[in-house]
C-alpha cells in the first residue's frame, strides 16, 4: 500500500489537474456557443447558394465552364480539416480515419491540410501534402477560405486535379460531430429548386456570366461552411472531453481519499497496538 505522503501528493496533483480541466471546459463552452451561433447563422445562406446554383444549372443545360468539366479521376485532391490542438476526445482521430478510408484506394492523391493535427499525421506517414494551413485561430476566416478555394479552382481549371473532395467534421449537436466527405470539384449543381418546382428563367446578363460568378462563390462558401462546422465541433468535443476529465478526476480523488483514510487508520491502530504492547511488557 502507498504511504500517506504518496497518497497526499497524488491527491494534490489530481486536484490541480481538475482545476485546469474545469477552466478549459468553461473556456470551450463559451467558444462553442459563439461557434454554434455562427454555424446556424451561415447555414441558410449556404442552402440559398445551392438553391440558386440548382436553378441556374437546370435552366442552363449544356452550359460549359471549367469548374463543371467532368474528367476521368487520375489525380485527386483532398482538403482535410482538423484542429490545431488536441484534448478534444476523438474529434481529430475520427476525421483523419475517415480521410484515410477515402484515400486508401486512390493511386494519385494530393492532400491540402487545414489544421496542425491532420498535417502532422499525414506528414509523418509520408503522404503527398500540396498545401498546409496551420494556426488558423479560433474562428473561420473568409480570407483563408478564399485563398484555398482559389488554389484548388486554379488547379482544377488547369487540369492538374481531376476531382477535389472536402473532409471535415459536421456539427450535429453539442454531443455529436459526424465526419463528412463532400465532393467540391467538379461542381455538381442540385437538380432544380429545393421545393421541386420547375421554373423557366430569363438571365440578364447571360447564364455563362452568372455561372462564372456563382460557381466560385459556391466553392468558397462550401469551404467556409466546413470551417465553421469544424470549429463548432472542435469546441463542443473539447468541452465534453474536459467535462469527462473533471468527473474522472473527482472519482479518482474520492478513491484516493478513501485509501488515505484507511492507511491513516491502519497507522493509528498500529501505534495504539505498539503502545499497549509496550505498556504490557513493563508490567
Amino acid at each position: 500500500m502507498a504511504s500517506l505522503r504518496d497518497l497526499r501528493r497524488r491527491i494534490k496533483s489530481i486536484k490541480s489537474t481538475q482545476q485546469i480541466t474545469k477552466a478549459m471546459k468553461a473556456v470551450s463552452a463559451a467558444k462553442m456557443r459563439r461557434a454554434q451561433e455562427n454555424v446556424l447563422a451561415a447555414r441558410p445562406f449556404a442552402r440559398r447558394v445551392r438553391d440558386v446554383l440548382g436553378r441556374v444549372g437546370s435552366a442552363s443545360v449544356g452550359l460549359k465552364h471549367p469548374l463543371l468539366a467532368v474528367r476521368e479521376p487520375q489525380k485527386v485532391a483532398y482538403i482535410i480539416v482538423t484542429a490545431d490542438r488536441g484534448l478534444c476526445g476523438g474529434f481529430n482521430a475520427n476525421v483523419i480515419k475517415r480521410a484515410v478510408q477515402e484515400i486508401k484506394d486512390r493511386p494519385n492523391v494530393e492532400i491540402i491540410n487545414i489544421g496542425r493535427k491532420g498535417r502532422d499525421y499525414f506528414r509523418r506517414r509520408g503522404y503527398n501534402i500540396a498545401q498546409q494551413y496551420v494556426g488558423i485561430g479560433e474562428n473561420a476566416d473568409m480570407g483563408l477560405t478564399g485563398e484555398i478555394a482559389k488554389y484548388v479552382m486554379d488547379k482544377y481549371a488547369a487540369e492538374e486535379y481531376d476531382e477535389v473532395y472536402l473532409v471535415y467534421s459536421q456539427f450535429v449537436n453539442v454531443l455529436v460531430q459526424k465526419p463528412a466527405v463532400q465532393k467540391l470539384l467538379p461542381v455538381e449543381p442540385p437538380e432544380g429548386d429545393s421545393d421541386g418546382k420547375k421554373v423557366d428563367y430569363i438571365f440578364e446578363p447571360d447564364a455563362e456570366q452568372i455561372m462564372g460568378k456563382l460557381l466560385p462563390m459556391y466553392v468558397e462558401n462550401a469551404l467556409f461552411q466546413a470551417l465553421l462546422e469544424s470549429k463548432a465541433g472542435e469546441h463542443s468535443a473539447r468541452m465534453t472531453a474536459m467535462d469527462n476529465a473533471t468527473s474522472n478526476a473527482a472519482d479518482m480523488i474520492d478513491r484516493l481519499t478513501l485509501s488515505m483514510n484507511r492507511a491513516r487508520q491502519a497507522a493509528i491502530t498500529k501505534e495504539i497496538s505498539e503502545i499497549v504492547g509496550g505498556a504490557a511488557a513493563l508490567e
